[in-house]
């Protein structure tokens, strides 16, 4: 009990620094001169006032966190922001309901960027703008401030950076004290989301959508502005804009920031992650565009591999951004697109899905079998990027592998029990636990999740909160041996 007010104590922390984000909305509906800007301040004040309930009822239990309490200080925090972020939505938007509002939040903050909201384009910019700066946070950047405020408040970080999965290959610290960190890969983050403001302004978006569609590439999400998503522009120049980005930011953020550091671009090259996925990438574009140029959906092939590479890097890279209706192309297509989702991005990034580090070990631990099989006295250690990965390491990975086909699976058969089609659960599960958004069927690219019942939408939260919380970090809590002393 004193561990669990514990972390209620710095919960109260969290909740208080995060009632200063509610400005942003509240700025930019005062520049915009709407009366939601009321209704923002209001959540926010609520937000704070809150937090600061919580820390001084707390105060007397205030002490240093255990590495376990972090899985449940993680777990705890995303679900009360994700709660207290959907407030000024059920608020602004006219017929919202708290399902439709906590999906909406969940889905930012998860940055899966799936939607159940109609007339898009009508919305009041702040509302437009809150779910964008919510992806922003929700992606790498609550990590981040985990790692950096935390320790300043009296509660150690480290355990907050691994609950994000990053390789144990590159889980060492980069800098010696992890508070600095954590501050650089912040640096890093923002810089980057600035480049991307820039590029898609000079691309020939207005500053808010540039503004607003930067906060949610660079944390890999395919939230828009619009109904019609990236449709709505119809830019080759802005689409190549969001590809560049979007390979960036599933990128490990802890090779940008080695890269950057040391000047040394070459650590790129060295990365077996980024070199994989862009061979994976790079490969799947020219021969899926061949396959639909073939198949004539469309009478050119510049015109072929202009919509395909969008649409698949979006895809592949977890973003989620939709600049055609993808689902009329041959079944292979968007069901390929969806499989690279599930294996494409690097850990460490803003991406969701098994992540390619764990999908390399998964394959050369299938090699490694199947050669000592033929000599079973020989010792073959497992090596990525020359570098020996230790048996508990791969254990976890098979481990994480069986939850992650589970969790698709056992989701899937619920949507099937409540009467959605087979298409349409599979995907929509898929896409939710790979944080994508779209899947096919009923919420394909051309529509959204708001055909699903209450029942079928909270099972979607359930896979985009487990997705992003890389299942460990959440289902460790319901096992026996967490809660013993």
């Amino acid at each position: 009990m004193r561990s669990l007010l514990s972390v209620i104590h710095v919960l109260g922390s969290v909740l208080a620094l995060f009632s200063l984000y509610f400005l942003l909305p509240v700025i930019t509906a005062l520049l915009y001169r709407e009366p939601a800007s009321l209704w923002f301040l209001g959540s926010g004040v609520a937000t704070g006032l809150l937090g600061l309930l919580l820390r001084r009822a707390t105060a007397r239990f205030k002490t240093e966190l255990k590495p376990r309490d972090g899985y449940l200080l993680m777990t705890l925090g995303w679900l009360v922001v994700a709660l207290l972020a959907a407030v000024p939505l059920m608020l602004v938007i006219r017929g919202l309901s708290l399902t439709d509002a906590f999906f909406e939040s969940m889905s930012a903050l998860s940055t899966t960027g799936s939607t159940v909201l109609t007339g898009i384009d009508a919305l009041p910019r702040s509302v437009l703008l809150w779910r964008q700066a919510l992806c922003w946070l929700g992606g790498m950047g609550i990590i981040v401030l985990a790692v950096a405020v935390l320790p300043l408040l009296g509660v150690g970080g480290m355990q907050m950076h691994r609950t994000e999965g990053p390789s144990a290959i590159k889980d060492a610290r980069l800098t010696p004290r992890i508070t600095e960190t954590a501050r650089l890969l912040w640096l890093v983050y923002a810089g980057m989301t600035l480049a991307c403001m820039l590029a898609y302004w000079f691309a020939g978006m207005t500053p808010f959508d540039a503004v607003s569609h930067a906060f949610s590439t660079m944390a890999l999400s395919g939230t828009s502005t619009h109904d019609r998503n990236f449709g709505y522009f119809n830019s080759p120049k802005i689409e190549f804009v969001a590809i560049v980005f979007m390979l960036v930011a599933a990128v490990n953020f802890s090779t940008h920031f080695i890269a950057l550091r040391k000047r040394a671009f070459g650590q790129y090259a060295r990365d077996p992650e980024a070199r994989w996925m862009l061979a994976w990438i790079l490969a799947s574009c020219i021969g899926l565009s061949s396959y639909i140029y073939e198949m004539q959906v469309y009478p050119s092939y510049l015109t072929t591999l202009r919509q395909v590479s969008f649409n698949l890097i979006s895809l592949a890279t977890t973003t989620g951004y939709v600049s055609t209706d993808y689902s009329l192309w041959p079944i292979f297509a968007p069901l390929w697109m969806l499989f690279l989702s599930c294996i494409c991005v690097s850990s460490g990034s803003t991406g969701g899905g098994i992540k390619l580090f764990r999908t390399l070990v998964l394959i050369k631990q299938s090699f490694r079998e199947m050669f000592t099989l033929v000599h079973p006295q020989a010792v073959a250690p497992l090596k990525i990027n020359r570098q020996v990965v230790p048996n508990r390491v791969v254990y976890s990975v098979l481990a994480f592998i069986f939850l992650y086909f589970m969790t698709i699976v056992t989701l899937t058969f619920a949507l099937l029990a409540s009467g959605l089609d087979l298409q349409s659960s599979l995907t929509a599960i898929i896409a939710s636990v790979n944080n994508v958004g779209p899947g096919l069927g009923v919420v394909g690219p051309a529509t959204n999740y708001a055909a699903l019942t209450d029942f079928q939408a909270w099972l979607c939260i359930v896979a985009m909160f487990l997705g992003r919380m890389e299942l460990f970090t959440v289902l460790v809590l319901f096992t026996s041996t967490f809660w013993r002393k």
